[in-house]
């Protein structure tokens, strides 16, 4: 059994990064969005350590990032939630899914899988192999993931839902991205169930997230809707990329945040393209610069974008911060 869900808050917002190395920029970005997003509403803004992939979980990570936050003046309510304390919880919403008939058990090898044909998103779109149950052929395989059906026969599987920022949004998951992961070949739970259990247990009404994030929004509907929990609204803010385009991330060697933290927040406000106090009111500390952020935040003043350049200092890890 999970735990119940808790009573529905007025507003509770939530940051959730992955400690596989330090904040950059971009995570600044999403964090300070979804901070005064809450803040400005007189809600409550969450930290949940997302550390359910423990092969990329860098030594030391969770501190470093927890340490910067407090750093640049990011004050967040209650304890801070760590997935990898959770496994229990998960564990009870993928036997609910499977007790419903709505996951499987799926054989199929990645290799196998790189000839299914490729969505509109680029990703591969599982052809159903295992759907009806495992082949002969494959049975013998010690290793299963469990996938969840994204519809039944004859019923569609369109999801829709308004993205505060950019408005209706659908995708059909069946032509997009088939049945879909949740617990892994090598026994992990994936990030789609992992992220709809604990927003629904740690009572999240609004997520606010970069756009990368966008794609999965469809289908942590659908398990929501399958395990009988609320949907939360959805703001996907524009994502940070390099001169190259390419999203900031260890992968591309994004800098680390410096430790000057009053010319980062005014840099990720400005990229977020939020209204500065007018004359010469400009922020000369963090504190400040917070009073004026929470106070300030207007959503509706976000581009509409998917992804913006970032200047370089923010950018590969070569170049120093400033």
């Amino acid at each position: 059994m999970t735990d119940p869900l808790p009573a529905p808050s007025r507003h509770r917002g939530r940051f959730a990064p992955s400690p596989t190395g330090p904040l950059h920029f971009g995570s600044l970005v999403a964090a300070l969005a979804s901070c005064c997003d809450a803040r400005s509403a007189g809600g409550q803004w969450l930290v949940r350590i997302e550390d359910v992939d423990t092969p990329r979980t860098r030594p030391g990570a969770t501190e470093a990032i927890l340490a910067a936050l407090e750093r640049y003046g990011f004050e967040w309510d209650g304890a801070v939630v760590r997935q990898s304390e959770r496994t229990a919880l998960y564990e009870a919403a993928l036997a609910r899914l499977v007790a419903d008939g709505e996951a499987y058990a799926c054989a199929c090898t990645r290799r196998e899988l790189e000839s299914a044909p490729l969505g509109p998103g680029g990703e591969r779109v599982y052809p159903g192999t295992c759907r009806q149950g495992i082949p002969p052929g494959r049975a013998a395989r010690p290793q299963r993931a469990w996938r969840v059906r994204v519809s039944r026969p004859g019923e569609p599987a369109i999801i829709d839902y308004c993205d505060r920022l950019t408005g209706p949004q659908r995708q059909d998951l069946g032509r997009d991205v088939g049945d879909f992961v949740v617990r892994r070949a090598d026994g992990l739970f994936a990030y789609q169930l992992a992220v709809v259990v604990d927003d629904a247990l740690q009572g999240v009404t609004d997520i606010v997230r970069g756009a990368d994030l966008a794609s999965s929004t469809p289908r942590q509907i659908l398990l929501q809707r399958l395990l009988g929990y609320p949907t939360p609204s959805y703001l996907h803010v524009p994502v940070a990329v390099n001169a190259h385009g390419l999203k900031l991330s260890k992968q591309t060697r994004a800098a680390p945040l410096p430790d000057a933290a009053l010319p980062a927040l005014l840099a990720a406000w400005r990229f977020l393209d939020q209204p500065l106090p007018a004359g010469s009111g400009r922020p000369a500390t963090v504190a400040e610069f917070w009073s004026h952020a929470v106070a300030a935040w207007d959503p509706a003043r976000l581009p509409p974008v998917a992804t913006l350049p970032v200047r370089a200092a923010f950018g590969p890890r070569s170049i120093e911060p400033v």
